[in-house]
């Protein structure tokens, strides 16, 4: 597989997040997946937080604090195509 960046990502309702990869495929990923498994991501349910969202790593991550992220590979392999 080829390795693909993050481009952009965007917020949306529901811990949804829209994610835009550097080859032009967009997908969607439901943040909330994470909950359960791993407790210290329920952190996002706050809003304000969770839309702080941004690129981070040369676009191999999305994050949200220097502990809070997601690696483009879960983003890309889990992620819906819109």
């Amino acid at each position: 597989m080829e390795r693909v960046k993050v481009k952009n990502v965007s917020p949306q309702q529901n811990q949804i997040l829209l994610v835009e990869f550097d080859n032009g495929v967009k997908k969607t990923y439901d943040v909330s997946s994470l909950f359960e498994q791993f407790p210290d991501y329920q952190i996002l349910r706050n809003k304000p937080l969770f839309d702080t969202v941004h690129v981070d790593c040369g676009g191999y991550a999305v994050a949200w604090t220097s502990e809070i992220d997601i690696s483009e590979c879960e983003l890309w392999e889990n992620g819906i195509s819109v």
